[in-house]
């Protein structure tokens, strides 16, 4: 399997990882969207079930992750077919932020992708203790 695709996937699972972590803490300590349907959620272990049974945010929500899916395969194969120039990962969003200093640049480049290897160790061990704990929210004290 060319390392291409699979740091395309690496970053890609780091990146989902990274923003379910904080997703999931968010609303098990109390955040929620503001309208009434996301009132009733009592924790983040019942938010799919409920909102799948009383909402149609769901079907909005995946066609939203479907078309960015869409764009990102499409990015993947031109990026891999050498028809565009674009490292693996890459969205063409941010380089801004990056720094100017290549050395820098590179350095932040791995922060990431540990940063993304450590939210998937953290995420998984978020959802054992939820499905093992389910009257407890988080930190499961």
């Amino acid at each position: 399997i060319p390392v291409y695709l699979m740091r395309e996937a690496e970053l890609k699972h780091g990146r989902v990882c990274m923003l379910a972590t904080i997703g999931w803490i968010a609303t098990d300590l109390g955040a929620r969207f503001p309208a009434e349907v996301f009132q009733q959620v009592k924790s983040t272990v019942a938010a799919h079930d409920y909102l799948v049974e009383n909402s149609f945010y769901m079907s909005e929500m995946l066609g939203v992750i479907g078309a960015i899916e869409v764009y990102g395969l499409w990015l993947l194969f031109k990026g891999w077919g050498g028809d565009i120039k674009r490292e693996a990962g890459d969205f063409f969003l941010g380089k801004n932020f990056l720094p100017k200093d290549p050395k820098q640049a590179d350095e932040m480049r791995l922060k990431e992708l540990e940063n993304g290897r450590l939210a998937m160790l953290a995420i998984s061990g978020i959802i054992t203790m939820a499905q093992s704990h389910p009257d407890q929210t988080w930190p499961f004290l």
